[in-house]
């Protein structure tokens, strides 16, 4: 899945329109809080933000928005967008990454004001958020001053300097080359965000019961010819790619019937899971280069 609009390209870039936006994730444009929040929660009206970082050349390029079960909800629930400034000088070529800057908001009360450093690969529409700890995201609270507008263009700015700074990896993590055994521990680590312990072996000093069995050199699997490079930024990028797409299969215990299942992995749509397995992975990423390098 991508959350980016078909104008999202990079020979003739055209932000997303009003219109849009409106029917993809109507709850940008909420300027009030939702009914249940008390009186004490002042959101921070999305759309007033967007017009002001749009005088500043930051513009949408893709929306998405949770889908909410609950009855009156779907105008203030959580949403999240990625823009990115527009500047008709650059000109970009497959296989180049672009600094992004990432917004998400929510007027029920189900997420602050966040924003952070993404990156975009040109290739094949891959979502890098940076690792939280490398470059920090900024977070604003509901106060519901006409002094957030400013905090939030300020945070933007930050946030996208930072992004910028982050834009070495391709170049560093591309001269290291990983060997079979160091992709398949990359792999294997990554597949940990997938299927976590149920129970930290440290508590009981034994590790839990095996739940599920599934073959982590799956996520090494190339997709397009230009991924076949063994380097590491090229290996995380096919590693992050089909975390994100999902359809591998594995077995899983079932409890109740004792016995294993056939099952296969799903593609990554919520918004907060998509954020944070970025985050695990490019940390991940990181970490490997500092140890190779």
């Amino acid at each position: 899945m991508t959350i980016y609009a078909k104008t999202a390209r990079f020979d003739n870039p055209t932000p997303m329109a009003e219109d849009e936006m409106r029917k993809l994730a109507p709850s940008i444009f909420a300027t009030t809080a939702h009914p249940d929040k008390s009186a004490r929660f002042k959101p921070i009206a999305t759309w007033e933000i967007l017009q002001a970082l749009a005088k500043e050349g930051f513009h949408p390029f893709g929306v998405q928005q949770i889908a909410s079960r609950k009855a009156g909800n779907q105008d203030f629930t959580k949403h999240l967008i990625r823009l990115r400034p527009v500047d008709e000088q650059l000109v970009y070529k497959v296989g180049d990454t672009v600094c992004e800057v990432l917004l998400k908001n929510a007027n029920d009360g189900t997420s602050k004001y966040e924003l952070m450093a993404g990156m975009f690969r040109i290739r094949c529409l891959n979502s890098l958020v940076v690792q939280e700890s490398e470059l920090a995201s900024v977070l604003v609270k509901h106060a519901g001053s006409r002094a957030d507008i400013g905090l939030v263009i300020d945070g933007t700015y930050t946030v996208i300097n930072q992004a910028k700074a982050a834009l070495a990896a391709p170049n560093n993590w591309s001269n290291i080359q990983l060997h079979e055994q160091e992709a398949n521990r990359l792999a294997e680590k990554a597949s940990k965000f997938l299927f976590p312990d149920p129970v930290a072996e440290e508590l009981f000093g034994v590790a839990p019961p095996k739940t599920t069995d599934f073959d982590f050199r799956q996520l090494l699997s190339r997709n397009r010819r230009e991924d076949e490079a063994r380097d590491l930024w090229t290996t995380f990028n096919v590693v992050q790619e089909n975390v994100m797409r999902g359809g591998f299969e594995y077995k899983h215990f079932n409890t109740e019937y004792n016995e294993w299942k056939n099952q296969s992995t799903r593609a990554v749509n919520s918004i907060d899971r998509r954020v944070g397995l970025n985050k695990q992975l490019w940390k991940l990423a990181a970490d490997t280069y500092l140890e190779l390098a």
